[in-house]
């Protein structure tokens, strides 16, 4: 199989099957849900009621978070702007920096507040200064979760505090999490690493306690509400395999932590990720007639990855179909021609469409009069 390079699992047709020499049974976490899955791949390594509807406390603060990174990268929001904490804001209970009404800070020690402190006065804050009401940013919030495809999460407040209607799953959480790091990578690095923060002499101490523990994890965030019981997302990047660890609903913080980091642990100890096919790499050539140019790259369109068992990418086969023996001009950048079939110790386990990598036009009299020679001579 040289020459593969590799794409998202959006563009799948099939699911993957479970090759041959499978790994060890995975942890089971003391917790109502739980879910473990490469980042770049989308391929799930072990889940647990992870489509079971559950309360999701401060995770909620994963699509709040979301939305003023938005803000930031549309430049209608800056680090540097001064806001003032509302009597609204400033009441809210649970997790908080303590502000104070009238106090004014930056958005920058608002989002700091909001993600390592999970303070809910700071969440609230910035909802306003983004929306003009917390209200009118839940609203935002459910909208982006429908554009995101997140049909079974639906936000109630921006801060995860026990409220009916609030609701997600551990699915839907985990990949909330994940279009947070794709999306904005930048701020995903700066944020959600930090250990701690200080506001008004008050040190204030992040609740993922893999920070700490494990030197490769570096986010996402963890939540505690009585409904919620204790949850905890956790993203780790060992080389080029980055994974998500999801634990939801555990009895404890002990447990939770020791549930995600064992997930983690499991996952790069028995699995490898690999780019099989770059964006723009092809994966075949193929001849077009008729055309401005005579030969076409087809491959996947997006970056392919693939997640096996450690030992099975050397085990690994592609076989390329396409559609029509003869391809003829016109060809659309991005049309479907044909199929890349993968096997694993030669047994199916994927397929995912090939698509032109460029766009052929008709060709002039000369490159149509050539063809037509040497169709004629074939």
């Amino acid at each position: 199989m040289s020459g593969l390079r590799w794409l998202f699992l959006a563009t799948m047709l099939f699911a993957p099957a479970t090759p041959a020499n499978t790994p060890p049974e995975a942890p089971r976490p003391t917790a109502r849900a739980w879910l473990l899955v490469d980042h770049d791949s989308g391929r799930v390594l072990t889940e647990h009621g992870a489509d079971q509807p559950v309360a999701p406390a401060s995770l909620t603060k994963l699509m709040t978070s979301y939305l003023v990174f938005e803000a930031l990268q549309q430049g209608k929001l800056k680090l540097d702007d001064r806001v003032t904490v509302s009597r609204h804001a400033a009441a809210h209970s649970g997790a908080s920096l303590f502000l104070r009404p009238g106090e004014v800070l930056s958005v920058e020690d608002l989002i700091r507040g909001m993600i390592v402190s999970s303070a809910n006065d700071a969440t609230v804050a910035l909802a306003e200064r983004i929306a003009g009401s917390d209200s009118a940013f839940i609203d935002r919030m459910n909208a982006r979760a429908r554009e995101l495809g997140l049909e079974q999460t639906r936000f109630a407040n921006v801060t995860g505090l026990d409220q009916d209607g609030q609701r997600s799953t551990a699915r839907e959480l985990t990949r909330l999490a994940g279009y947070l790091i794709r999306d904005f990578p930048q701020q995903y690095q700066t944020y959600f690493r930090l250990r701690e923060f200080t506001h008004n002499r008050i040190r204030q101490y992040n609740r993922n306690a893999l920070l700490w523990r494990d030197a490769t994890v570096d986010g996402v965030k963890t939540g505690r509400t009585r409904a919620a019981g204790h949850n905890l997302i956790a993203s780790a990047r060992r080389g080029s395999m980055r994974l998500l660890a999801t634990v939801l609903g555990a009895p404890n913080e002990g447990a939770r932590v020791d549930g995600a980091q064992r997930l983690l642990e499991h996952g790069f100890r028995h699995f490898e990720t690999r780019l099989l096919y770059a964006a723009d790499t092809p994966a075949a050539r193929l001849r077009v007639w008729m055309g401005n140019q005579s030969e076409l790259p087809i491959g996947v369109g997006r970056p392919l990855y693939l997640t096996l068992a450690r030992g099975q990418h050397e085990k690994l086969n592609a076989r390329l179909t396409t559609f029509k023996t003869m391809q003829t001009a016109p060809v659309l950048r991005g049309e479907r021609l044909g199929t890349l079939a993968l096997e694993v110790e030669g047994k199916p386990y994927a397929e995912y469409p090939l698509v032109a990598l460029q766009e052929v036009t008709p060709g002039n009299v000369v490159q149509r009069f050539i063809d037509r020679i040497q169709l004629w001579l074939r």
